[in-house]
């Protein structure tokens, strides 16, 4: 039997949250007792209703306009896919799911994001996604890096391009 191409069924869900903005089409690319898990702030949700009304209420339409994802690398294995990309948008509406509570700013994030995407009969079963939320909170101007091992957008910077030199050490 041919296995599914997992990479074209996670760029269909993708497509269907930010190009086409579309909750039934998202949620039609997703298993009945799915999950997604964004691990910095503990948003997202489980099973068909939590996940429609999270994606209806949060996730698609408090996504900014200029929202641009890029590829970094991808993994694809038999049963998931892992996705490293940078995240990029200008924090010009709320964004719970990213940023709880938190009013706009107006100000430029570009963050490092990975996605680690299981699938199960041809669609995707779980989504742990990973980002530096302290890098996006300096970037924010929500924190204040001096005296902290933190980093801003020079963090997605260094990801985007390995040849730029690291932070020197104390």
């Amino acid at each position: 039997m041919p296995q599914p191409d997992l990479a074209a069924l996670w760029e269909e869900h993708m497509r269907a949250e930010f190009a086409t903005r579309n909750v039934d089409d998202t949620m039609a690319t997703m298993v009945a007792d799915a999950y997604v898990n964004h691990v910095p702030t503990l948003t997202g949700g489980a099973g068909q209703d939590e996940l429609r009304s999270f994606y209806a209420r949060f996730f698609i339409p408090q996504m900014p306009p200029d929202t641009e994802t890029v590829p970094i690398s991808r993994t694809a294995g038999p049963t998931q896919v892992v996705d490293e990309m940078i995240f990029k948008f200008t924090h010009t509406q709320r964004m719970d799911w990213m940023l709880p509570g938190i009013e706009p700013t107006g100000k430029r994030v570009e963050v490092a994001l990975v996605a680690i995407v299981a699938f199960r009969d041809g669609k995707v079963a779980h989504e742990h996604i990973y980002w530096d939320q302290a890098s996006v909170l300096v970037q924010l101007g929500l924190l204040n890096p001096a005296g902290l091992p933190v980093a801003g957008i020079e963090s997605a910077g260094k990801v985007a391009n390995p040849a730029l030199p690291p932070r020197p050490l104390p």
